[in-house]
Protein backbone atom coordinates (compact mmCIF):
# COMPACT_ATOMS: atom_id res chain seq x y z
CA UNK A 1 0.00 0.00 0.00
CA UNK A 2 2.46 2.25 1.06
CA UNK A 3 4.89 1.39 -2.42
CA UNK A 4 1.41 2.58 -4.28
CA UNK A 5 0.83 5.77 -2.50
CA UNK A 6 4.09 6.52 -2.98
CA UNK A 7 3.57 5.73 -7.07
CA UNK A 8 0.64 8.01 -6.98
CA UNK A 9 2.27 11.05 -5.51
CA UNK A 10 5.46 10.44 -7.85
CA UNK A 11 3.19 10.33 -10.69
CA UNK A 12 0.88 13.35 -9.84
CA UNK A 13 4.48 15.16 -8.80
CA UNK A 14 6.00 14.18 -12.61
CA UNK A 15 2.71 15.46 -14.04
CA UNK A 16 1.69 18.34 -11.87
CA UNK A 17 2.02 21.00 -15.08
CA UNK A 18 -0.18 18.84 -17.72
CA UNK A 19 -2.96 17.43 -14.98
CA UNK A 20 -3.04 20.80 -14.30
CA UNK A 21 -3.68 21.95 -17.80
CA UNK A 22 -6.22 18.90 -18.38
CA UNK A 23 -8.14 20.38 -15.20
CA UNK A 24 -8.53 24.29 -16.68
CA UNK A 25 -9.76 23.36 -20.01
CA UNK A 26 -12.19 20.73 -18.22
CA UNK A 27 -13.36 23.77 -15.83
CA UNK A 28 -13.72 26.06 -18.36
CA UNK A 29 -15.94 23.78 -20.64
CA UNK A 30 -17.43 23.01 -17.61
CA UNK A 31 -18.63 26.97 -17.20
CA UNK A 32 -18.55 28.09 -20.49
CA UNK A 33 -22.13 29.53 -21.34
CA UNK A 34 -21.59 27.59 -24.78
CA UNK A 35 -20.75 24.04 -23.46
CA UNK A 36 -21.90 24.10 -19.93
CA UNK A 37 -24.88 21.92 -20.41
CA UNK A 38 -23.41 19.61 -22.70
CA UNK A 39 -19.34 19.05 -22.36
CA UNK A 40 -20.01 17.27 -18.22
CA UNK A 41 -22.41 15.23 -19.47
CA UNK A 42 -22.00 11.33 -18.55
CA UNK A 43 -22.67 11.13 -22.59
CA UNK A 44 -20.28 13.63 -23.79
CA UNK A 45 -17.79 12.53 -21.89
CA UNK A 46 -18.20 8.41 -23.06
CA UNK A 47 -18.18 10.22 -26.41
CA UNK A 48 -14.64 11.95 -25.72
CA UNK A 49 -13.00 8.52 -24.38
CA UNK A 50 -14.90 6.62 -27.26
CA UNK A 51 -13.00 9.10 -29.96
CA UNK A 52 -9.59 9.23 -28.00
CA UNK A 53 -9.24 6.11 -27.80
CA UNK A 54 -8.26 5.66 -31.40
CA UNK A 55 -5.53 8.23 -31.26
CA UNK A 56 -4.32 6.85 -27.94
CA UNK A 57 -3.79 3.44 -30.00
CA UNK A 58 -1.86 5.53 -32.33
CA UNK A 59 -0.09 7.43 -29.31
CA UNK A 60 1.06 3.99 -27.18
CA UNK A 61 2.81 3.28 -30.24
CA UNK A 62 4.17 6.94 -31.23
CA UNK A 63 5.21 6.83 -27.61
CA UNK A 64 7.89 4.07 -28.37
CA UNK A 65 9.05 5.62 -31.71
CA UNK A 66 9.66 8.83 -30.33
CA UNK A 67 11.38 7.79 -27.29
CA UNK A 68 13.70 6.02 -29.41
CA UNK A 69 14.32 9.61 -31.17
CA UNK A 70 12.85 8.91 -34.37
CA UNK A 71 9.01 9.62 -35.81
CA UNK A 72 6.10 7.51 -37.50
CA UNK A 73 4.22 9.26 -40.54
CA UNK A 74 2.67 6.77 -42.02
CA UNK A 75 0.04 5.41 -39.22
CA UNK A 76 -2.64 8.15 -40.12
CA UNK A 77 -2.24 6.05 -43.69
CA UNK A 78 -2.18 2.56 -42.43
CA UNK A 79 -5.48 3.75 -40.29
CA UNK A 80 -6.64 4.19 -43.98
CA UNK A 81 -5.56 1.18 -45.40
CA UNK A 82 -6.10 -1.31 -42.55
CA UNK A 83 -9.54 0.19 -42.20
CA UNK A 84 -10.75 -0.70 -45.58
CA UNK A 85 -9.28 -3.85 -46.20
CA UNK A 86 -10.91 -5.38 -43.13
CA UNK A 87 -14.40 -4.10 -44.02
CA UNK A 88 -13.74 -5.35 -47.45
CA UNK A 89 -13.12 -8.51 -45.87
CA UNK A 90 -16.87 -8.48 -44.41
CA UNK A 91 -18.83 -6.93 -46.92
CA UNK A 92 -17.20 -8.07 -50.16
CA UNK A 93 -15.22 -11.63 -49.29
CA UNK A 94 -18.33 -12.51 -46.90
CA UNK A 95 -15.06 -13.68 -44.58
CA UNK A 96 -16.29 -13.48 -40.43
CA UNK A 97 -15.35 -10.69 -38.13
CA UNK A 98 -12.73 -12.19 -36.35
CA UNK A 99 -10.75 -12.88 -39.82
CA UNK A 100 -11.58 -9.17 -40.57
CA UNK A 101 -10.37 -7.92 -37.58
CA UNK A 102 -6.55 -10.25 -37.82
CA UNK A 103 -6.33 -9.10 -41.61
CA UNK A 104 -6.44 -4.96 -40.80
CA UNK A 105 -4.03 -5.50 -38.14
CA UNK A 106 -1.68 -7.41 -40.09
CA UNK A 107 -1.86 -5.18 -42.48
CA UNK A 108 -0.35 -2.59 -39.56
CA UNK A 109 1.87 -4.75 -38.92
CA UNK A 110 3.46 -5.35 -42.46
CA UNK A 111 3.56 -1.99 -43.06
CA UNK A 112 5.16 -1.51 -39.40
CA UNK A 113 7.62 -4.59 -39.98
CA UNK A 114 8.89 -2.84 -43.58
CA UNK A 115 9.39 0.64 -41.68
CA UNK A 116 11.38 -1.11 -39.14
CA UNK A 117 13.35 -2.74 -41.56
CA UNK A 118 14.42 -0.62 -43.56
CA UNK A 119 15.15 1.82 -40.59
CA UNK A 120 17.01 -0.89 -38.78
CA UNK A 121 19.22 -1.86 -41.71
CA UNK A 122 20.04 1.49 -42.90
CA UNK A 123 21.01 5.50 -42.12
CA UNK A 124 18.01 6.67 -43.61
CA UNK A 125 16.13 8.63 -41.04
CA UNK A 126 12.74 7.51 -39.75
CA UNK A 127 11.12 10.90 -41.02
CA UNK A 128 11.72 10.26 -44.77
CA UNK A 129 11.14 6.19 -44.59
CA UNK A 130 7.76 6.63 -43.34
CA UNK A 131 7.11 9.48 -45.19
CA UNK A 132 7.22 7.24 -48.01
CA UNK A 133 5.24 4.37 -46.39
CA UNK A 134 2.30 6.83 -45.62
CA UNK A 135 1.80 7.78 -49.48
CA UNK A 136 2.39 4.28 -50.40
CA UNK A 137 -0.27 3.23 -47.50
CA UNK A 138 -2.83 5.75 -48.81
CA UNK A 139 -2.77 4.97 -52.17
CA UNK A 140 -2.89 1.75 -52.21
CA UNK A 141 -6.01 2.88 -49.67
CA UNK A 142 -7.24 4.94 -53.03
CA UNK A 143 -6.65 1.97 -55.39
CA UNK A 144 -8.32 -1.04 -53.14
CA UNK A 145 -11.71 1.00 -52.71
CA UNK A 146 -11.59 3.04 -56.19
CA UNK A 147 -12.23 6.25 -53.62
CA UNK A 148 -15.51 5.30 -52.34
CA UNK A 149 -16.29 3.68 -48.69
CA UNK A 150 -16.61 0.11 -48.30
CA UNK A 151 -19.46 0.24 -46.04
CA UNK A 152 -20.55 -2.16 -43.33
CA UNK A 153 -23.30 -2.24 -41.38
CA UNK A 154 -24.16 -5.69 -39.48
CA UNK A 155 -24.30 -5.46 -35.40
CA UNK A 156 -21.36 -7.71 -35.24
CA UNK A 157 -19.07 -5.34 -36.61
CA UNK A 158 -20.59 -2.53 -35.30
CA UNK A 159 -19.86 -3.74 -32.05
CA UNK A 160 -16.18 -3.16 -31.94
CA UNK A 161 -16.39 1.05 -32.56
CA UNK A 162 -19.73 1.64 -32.08
CA UNK A 163 -20.96 -1.47 -29.35
CA UNK A 164 -20.54 -1.06 -24.89
CA UNK A 165 -19.46 -3.87 -22.90
CA UNK A 166 -21.67 -3.20 -20.19
CA UNK A 167 -21.68 0.75 -19.39
CA UNK A 168 -18.33 0.98 -21.29
CA UNK A 169 -17.91 1.84 -24.92
CA UNK A 170 -15.86 -0.79 -26.53
CA UNK A 171 -12.79 0.99 -27.77
CA UNK A 172 -12.04 2.30 -24.31
CA UNK A 173 -12.32 -1.29 -22.77
CA UNK A 174 -9.54 -2.45 -25.80
CA UNK A 175 -7.96 0.32 -24.78
CA UNK A 176 -7.36 -0.42 -21.25
CA UNK A 177 -5.64 -3.67 -22.29
CA UNK A 178 -3.34 -1.71 -24.59
CA UNK A 179 -2.47 0.65 -22.04
CA UNK A 180 -1.75 -2.40 -19.71
CA UNK A 181 0.08 -3.70 -22.01
CA UNK A 182 1.91 -0.70 -23.04
CA UNK A 183 3.19 -0.19 -19.67
CA UNK A 184 4.35 -3.03 -19.13
CA UNK A 185 6.56 -3.30 -22.29
CA UNK A 186 7.97 0.06 -21.57
CA UNK A 187 8.30 -0.03 -17.52
CA UNK A 188 8.73 -3.89 -16.88
CA UNK A 189 10.77 -5.76 -19.63
CA UNK A 190 14.10 -5.52 -20.44
CA UNK A 191 12.80 -4.14 -24.23
CA UNK A 192 11.69 -1.41 -22.24
CA UNK A 193 14.94 -0.72 -20.26
CA UNK A 194 16.81 -0.87 -23.90
CA UNK A 195 14.09 1.58 -26.02
CA UNK A 196 14.96 4.02 -23.32
CA UNK A 197 18.85 3.25 -23.82
CA UNK A 198 19.16 3.46 -27.51
CA UNK A 199 16.83 6.46 -27.73
CA UNK A 200 19.10 7.81 -24.83
CA UNK A 201 22.51 7.05 -26.83
CA UNK A 202 22.60 4.88 -29.66
CA UNK A 203 26.13 4.41 -29.87
CA UNK A 204 26.31 3.45 -26.17
CA UNK A 205 23.90 1.40 -26.34
CA UNK A 206 25.17 -0.67 -29.43
CA UNK A 207 28.58 -0.78 -27.22
CA UNK A 208 26.84 -2.04 -24.12
CA UNK A 209 25.71 -5.11 -26.21
CA UNK A 210 22.19 -3.96 -27.15
CA UNK A 211 20.95 -5.64 -30.25
CA UNK A 212 19.80 -1.79 -31.36
CA UNK A 213 18.44 -2.71 -35.25
CA UNK A 214 16.37 -5.08 -33.69
CA UNK A 215 15.05 -2.85 -30.69
CA UNK A 216 14.25 -0.43 -33.86
CA UNK A 217 12.48 -2.82 -35.96
CA UNK A 218 10.21 -4.09 -32.69
CA UNK A 219 9.30 -0.80 -31.99
CA UNK A 220 8.04 0.41 -35.55
CA UNK A 221 6.54 -3.15 -35.91
CA UNK A 222 4.46 -1.97 -32.49
CA UNK A 223 3.42 1.21 -33.98
CA UNK A 224 2.04 -0.23 -37.13
CA UNK A 225 -0.05 -2.95 -35.06
CA UNK A 226 -1.32 -0.02 -32.66
CA UNK A 227 -1.93 2.01 -36.34
CA UNK A 228 -3.81 -1.33 -37.58
CA UNK A 229 -6.05 -1.91 -34.99
CA UNK A 230 -7.14 2.03 -34.96
CA UNK A 231 -8.02 1.49 -38.60
CA UNK A 232 -9.92 -1.68 -37.75
CA UNK A 233 -12.07 0.17 -34.22
CA UNK A 234 -12.53 3.80 -36.44
CA UNK A 235 -13.64 1.79 -39.57
CA UNK A 236 -16.24 0.10 -37.44
CA UNK A 237 -17.16 3.24 -35.87
CA UNK A 238 -17.74 4.63 -39.30
CA UNK A 239 -19.84 1.65 -40.22
CA UNK A 240 -17.28 1.82 -43.31
CA UNK A 241 -13.78 1.69 -44.25
CA UNK A 242 -12.95 4.81 -45.66
CA UNK A 243 -9.76 5.89 -47.76
CA UNK A 244 -9.86 9.22 -46.32
CA UNK A 245 -9.95 8.06 -42.54
CA UNK A 246 -7.11 8.69 -40.67
CA UNK A 247 -5.56 12.43 -42.16
CA UNK A 248 -4.26 13.95 -39.93
CA UNK A 249 -4.21 10.92 -37.32
CA UNK A 250 -0.23 11.40 -36.87
CA UNK A 251 -0.30 15.06 -36.25
CA UNK A 252 -2.55 13.94 -32.43
CA UNK A 253 -0.73 11.21 -31.75
CA UNK A 254 2.50 13.15 -32.28
CA UNK A 255 0.36 15.82 -29.91
CA UNK A 256 -0.31 13.40 -27.63
CA UNK A 257 2.97 12.35 -26.66
CA UNK A 258 4.94 15.67 -27.13
CA UNK A 259 2.28 17.54 -24.67
CA UNK A 260 2.54 14.52 -22.24
CA UNK A 261 6.19 15.44 -21.76
CA UNK A 262 8.44 13.00 -23.97
CA UNK A 263 10.99 14.69 -25.63
CA UNK A 264 11.67 15.23 -29.20
CA UNK A 265 15.23 14.65 -28.82
CA UNK A 266 14.43 10.72 -27.98
CA UNK A 267 15.46 8.92 -24.57
CA UNK A 268 12.79 9.98 -22.02
CA UNK A 269 9.03 9.91 -21.95
CA UNK A 270 6.66 7.69 -19.82
CA UNK A 271 2.71 6.68 -20.80
CA UNK A 272 1.47 8.28 -17.49
CA UNK A 273 2.13 11.58 -19.65
CA UNK A 274 1.26 10.19 -22.83
CA UNK A 275 -2.33 9.33 -21.14
CA UNK A 276 -2.89 12.91 -19.90
CA UNK A 277 -1.68 14.30 -23.03
CA UNK A 278 -3.99 12.83 -25.56
CA UNK A 279 -6.77 13.47 -22.55
CA UNK A 280 -5.82 17.08 -23.41
CA UNK A 281 -5.90 16.44 -27.03
CA UNK A 282 -9.08 14.80 -27.01
CA UNK A 283 -11.21 17.00 -24.84
CA UNK A 284 -9.49 19.91 -26.74
CA UNK A 285 -10.95 18.56 -29.70
CA UNK A 286 -14.55 17.97 -28.58
CA UNK A 287 -14.16 21.43 -27.11
CA UNK A 288 -13.53 23.27 -30.28
CA UNK A 289 -16.79 21.07 -31.87
CA UNK A 290 -18.66 22.24 -29.37
CA UNK A 291 -17.63 25.64 -29.72
CA UNK A 292 -18.29 25.35 -33.14
CA UNK A 293 -15.24 26.09 -34.27
CA UNK A 294 -14.09 26.04 -38.26
CA UNK A 295 -12.32 22.95 -38.47
CA UNK A 296 -9.46 25.39 -40.27
CA UNK A 297 -8.79 27.20 -37.35
CA UNK A 298 -8.91 23.34 -35.08
CA UNK A 299 -5.45 22.54 -36.97
CA UNK A 300 -4.24 26.69 -36.31
CA UNK A 301 -5.35 25.77 -32.49
CA UNK A 302 -3.18 22.41 -32.70
CA UNK A 303 -0.76 23.24 -34.32
CA UNK A 304 -0.13 26.49 -31.68
CA UNK A 305 0.01 23.49 -29.32
CA UNK A 306 2.24 21.13 -31.00
CA UNK A 307 4.75 24.33 -31.17
CA UNK A 308 4.16 25.37 -27.35
CA UNK A 309 5.29 21.89 -25.84
CA UNK A 310 7.81 21.36 -28.41
CA UNK A 311 9.28 24.60 -27.09
CA UNK A 312 8.79 23.38 -23.65
CA UNK A 313 10.46 20.62 -24.15
CA UNK A 314 13.59 22.50 -25.68
CA UNK A 315 13.30 24.62 -22.42
CA UNK A 316 13.89 21.61 -20.44
CA UNK A 317 16.49 20.11 -22.10
CA UNK A 318 18.55 23.51 -22.24
CA UNK A 319 18.28 23.24 -18.84
CA UNK A 320 19.60 20.25 -18.13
Amino acid sequence: MARFQKGVKTYFKENIGIIGALLVLCIFLTVFPRTREVFPTTKNLFNVLRQNSTNLYLACGMLMVIILGGIDLSVGSIIALSGCIAAGCVSRYNLPIAAAIVAGILIGVIVGMFNGLVISLTTIPPFIVTLATMNIAKGLAYVYTGGSPVRVVTKEWQFIGAGYVGPFPTPVVILLFVLIITAIVMNKSKLGRHIYAVGGNPMAASFSGINTAKVKFIVHTYSGLMAGLAGVVLASRMYSGQPTAGDGAEMDAIAAVVVGGTSMAGGSGKIGGMIIGGLIIGVLNNGLNLLNVSSFWQYVVKGIVILLAVFLDFIRNRKK
